[in-house]
């Protein structure tokens, strides 16, 4: 009796984590470039009171298991591009591919974004592309962008070269290039907040755009919407609940009858 308890309680706490997920993708419905989330779950050890078997043509042909359980195991993070919204914000960037933004980070690491919403800071270099945080953005040597110059007259090529407009209207390369890698496993990446991943030895080494699948191509003056449905996430919530309620019932019912057993005497 005691194992239906405790093996309902794991079908309780899987069901929650399930909601922290879900909820965690409602909140950022309208944030740059969020990807969805999936928890992952996995039964647990099952006890074995006889095997499948079979000697001289006679046996058991099915084994006798119950098991206890599941558990989290994982949080897979759906890298499927967003629809992109047009912004006419010159400094707004959306990446169309698998690629990933370079940025450096608050303790002088690497970072990776696909949010593109940048904005200008005034610094002792120049005018620098960083993040609404004041995270530099990095070329494609991992070096700071100064744009010293009108950035309503500022040009991105698809491919991430920065130009701007003179006053004869030509197009005036600035000699940097908008830094885009790419991931052999995105999903080892560990998201760290504001919209930033770290590299872990799960994801592998970065590797320019280029040199993996796919060029991406840079569309300015657009940005990534998240690629969270509402309604899917909803339909996801209603059946979490509902698996929680039971997992509740299934406890319920095994208090029920070890009530009903320790009352035998009465």
């Amino acid at each position: 009796m005691m194992r239906s308890l405790w093996t309902a309680a794991t079908g309780m706490s899987a069901q929650q984590f399930n909601v922290d997920v879900i909820s965690n993708n409602l909140a950022n419905v309208n944030t740059t470039a969020y990807k969805k989330e999936r928890a992952e779950f996995k039964d647990l050890l099952y006890e074995t009171f006889n095997r499948a078997y079979m000697l001289d043509g006679v046996g058991r042909p099915v084994n006798l298991q119950v098991g206890h359980g599941t558990k989290s195991v994982a949080v897979v993070k759906d890298f499927s591009s967003g629809s992109f919204q047009q912004t006419n914000n010159p400094l707004d960037f959306a990446i169309e591919g698998e690629g990933f933004f370079m940025v450096l980070g608050p303790r002088g690491e690497v970072n990776y974004t696909r949010d593109g919403s940048f904005k200008l800071s005034i610094t002792d270099q120049g005018k620098m592309l960083t993040t609404a945080e004041g995270y530099p953005v990095l070329d494609d040597s991992e070096a700071e962008i100064i744009l010293d110059v009108d950035v309503s007259k500022l040009e991105v090529s698809v491919e991430g070269e920065l130009f701007y407009i003179n006053e004869d209207g030509e197009s005036v390369s600035l000699g940097q290039r908008i830094g885009i890698v790419k991931f052999e496993n995105p999903q080892g990446l560990e998201s760290m907040g504001s919209n930033l991943y770290a590299e872990t030895s799960a994801s592998g080494m970065p590797v320019p755009d280029d040199e993996l699948g796919d060029r991406s191509i840079i569309h300015q003056k657009f940005l990534e919407s998240s690629n969270v449905q509402i309604v899917e996430e909803m339909v996801k919530l209603i059946i979490a609940q509902r698996a929680y309620e039971i997992n509740s019932k299934a406890i319920q019912s095994s208090d029920d009858m070890l009530g009903i057993a320790n009352n035998l005497k009465r």
